[in-house]
């Protein structure tokens, strides 16, 4: 499994966003010289399930969906393999068309690409699927996983102190920066992670170019997935506006079909 750059797309206040696109990192080490914020991020990972069912964890299945107000603005199904690249993701065109992204490696923007269950032959229409297919993974899969990626090549944390709840929550709060590395190195994620539990509760950012104030998101539905927790649901502090996961699974074998045909359901 290779691992990302970080850069954001578009705002959070965009309908489809809620978006932190990754292209893929090169191997460049960690920066990071706080040993107490990297003791934290060892505690999240042991709180989430460990490294080992971590990496045991070959095939996800969700569905990423946006809901603004009450009413869902944005439903993306998605299928990972992740030891060897094969990724398909499924959504809606504006115009109401099923889209649906065979990649064969998504690492590579390498697959084919069904619009209404029939293969687009237009180069220019399939490149901007394959686009579009990419930057969903990136996007959908790294606000699914992102306490995860602590420790990933280019990522730099900071022990901030702790801070505390309403509900008389103790967090011990770690700034995560970026080196050289995505579109936008210059932005800002505050994780915020319940001492009691070791758990990831919030998440605060300001993007490349804003001043803010950050915006800020509780993770309030944890979940366990054959051995490693995912949060299925995050709500903004700020607007009606929460991140669900549905139809989630971690599997550890499954049949080819719904890689390479658009027939299988998800």
């Amino acid at each position: 499994m290779r691992l990302f750059k970080r850069t954001f797309l578009i705002s959070l206040l965009l309908s489809f966003a809620v978006v932190s696109f990754f292209p893929m990192l090169t191997q460049e080490r960690s920066t990071s010289v706080a040993p107490q914020a990297l003791q934290i991020a060892d505690r999240l990972m042991k709180a989430l399930g460990g490294k080992e069912n971590w990496e045991r964890a070959r095939y996800l299945r969700f569905n990423f969906v946006v809901e603004r107000k009450g009413k869902v603005v944005g439903d993306f199904k998605h299928l990972w393999d992740r030891y060897t690249g094969r990724y398909r993701v499924q959504g809606t065109t504006d115009g109401g068309g099923i889209y649906i992204v065979l990649f064969q490696d998504v690492n590579s923007k390498r697959g084919e690409v069904f619009l209404n269950a029939k293969p687009v032959a237009d180069d220019k229409e399939r490149l901007k699927f394959l686009d579009m297919g990419y930057e969903r993974f990136i996007n959908d899969t790294y606000w699914l996983l992102m306490p995860y990626k602590w420790r990933d090549p280019g990522v730099n944390l900071k022990y901030e102190g702790t801070s505390r709840g309403a509900e008389g929550q103790v967090w011990d709060k770690v700034l995560l920066t970026f080196g050289n590395v995505g579109l936008t190195p210059k932005d800002r994620y505050w994780a915020f992670d319940n001492q009691k539990t070791g758990m990831m509760d919030k998440w605060e950012f300001i993007l490349q170019g804003q001043k803010g104030p950050p915006s800020v998101f509780d993770w309030i539905h944890w979940q366990d997935f054959e051995g490693i927790k995912l949060c299925t649901e995050m709500k903004s502090q700020k607007e009606p506006l929460r991140i669900l996961f549905t139809n989630v699974a971690v599997l550890h074998s499954m049949e080819d079909k719904p890689f390479v045909s658009v027939d299988a359901h998800l």
